[in-house]
């Protein structure tokens, strides 16, 4: 389908828009500027940290029989991603140089490219609003399946009805389709969870590796929390006053503002997230340490944990039953919970 709309929208494009080459030079768009530099940076750390939280890609991941066979389907996936996001995203480059935008009266430079399908015939713009809307119903549909997946796993552990996880998630979209119904701006939006993910999820892939073993829970959730502080911070200082630093969480002004505002809150949260997180490092090892000396046992906190049993990732006892081919008896070996450490 995403081929089927790619390829109708080329042609029809192509043949029934004529781009008027004055407004080229004129609308400055092939120039260099403050916001194109910035955003170079922006974006990957944006759509890269959030993308952590989208379960409908650690679905696909885990799905994968291989590492290789998952490397294959993200090379793949890459290109064709880049390839579709550089044509939708040349939409509003014509928009602007065939006339269609900003239009008269000016409208939102979000909506170019509904601008440019304006100018095409009537039965193309029907049939890409249908495949946008399938599109965004097949997308809609993945999110649902990884809440659900997310929330019998992760959160009740597979101990509660499948049924009960999905009525809840029905509950939830709710508020969410009120608030997109109602929000002047669904880039904002977008904006404060890239803020919260860019502030947390550096500090949380440090406790992915195994050599960082000495990693908890607790640096991660300072981490995540020092990094949106310390945009508070920065907007404090950069602005002037601690109400506009506050605004800066929101992202008011969102990506477009002819400053550094943005640029800096997508700075000051990893970076934020990453020297907090060191810090309730230091703190906390520091605190283990003194309990070790005030109680007079061997201080552990940086001891390499054993290897983890399968009940550390399932939450439950596992049995496993191996057959002695020498002895031919049975023996059940059995595991018993094994929690992961906060401090």
């Amino acid at each position: 389908m995403v081929v089927g709309l790619i390829i109708l929208a080329v042609i029809t494009v192509g043949v029934e828009t004529h781009i008027d080459t004055s407004l080229i030079a004129a609308s400055g768009y092939l120039e260099p500027s403050l916001l194109g530099w910035q955003l170079i940076y922006i974006l990957p750390v944006a759509i890269v940290t959030n993308d952590f939280f989208i379960s409908g890609f650690w679905m696909r991941t885990f799905a994968s029989k291989t590492d290789r066979d998952l490397l294959i389907g993200t090379s793949v996936a890459t290109v064709a991603i880049t390839l579709i996001l550089g044509l939708v995203g040349a939409t509003g480059l014509l928009a602007a140089w065939t006339g269609a935008y900003p239009g008269d009266p000016p409208q939102s430079g979000s909506i170019a490219f509904f601008l440019l399908l304006g100018q095409l015939p009537a039965w193309v713009v029907g049939i890409v609003l249908v495949m946008t809307v399938s599109l965004s119903t097949a997308a809609f549909d993945s999110l649902q399946s990884g809440m659900v997946s997310t929330g019998s796993n992760d959160l009740f552990r597979n101990k509660l009805n499948f049924w009960w996880i999905r009525a809840a998630v029905v509950i939830i979209i709710v508020p969410v389709v009120v608030v997109a119904l109602e929000s002047p701006s669904i880039l904002q939006i977008y904006l404060i969870s890239d803020l919260v993910s860019a502030s947390s999820i550096p500090v949380l892939v440090i406790g992915l590796s195994e050599r960082c073993y000495w990693w908890r829970g607790f640096e991660v959730v300072i981490g995540g929390l020092g990094g949106l502080l310390t945009v508070f911070i920065f907007g404090t200082i950069y602005y002037g006053n601690a109400q506009e630093g506050a605004y800066l969480l929101l992202l008011e002004n969102g990506l477009y503002g002819d400053d550094w505002s943005a640029f800096g809150a997508f700075v000051a949260a990893p970076v934020g997230g990453l020297l907090w997180g060191f810090g309730a490092l230091v703190l906390r090892l520091t605190f283990q340490w003194s309990q070790a000396k005030l109680k007079g046992h061997r201080f552990d906190a940086l001891d390499r944990p054993p290897p983890a049993q399968p009940s550390f990732y399932t939450g439950h006892h596992v049995s496993v039953e191996e057959l002695d081919p020498d002895r031919e008896q049975v023996y059940t070996q059995g595991t018993t919970d094994i929690k992961g450490k906060f401090f």
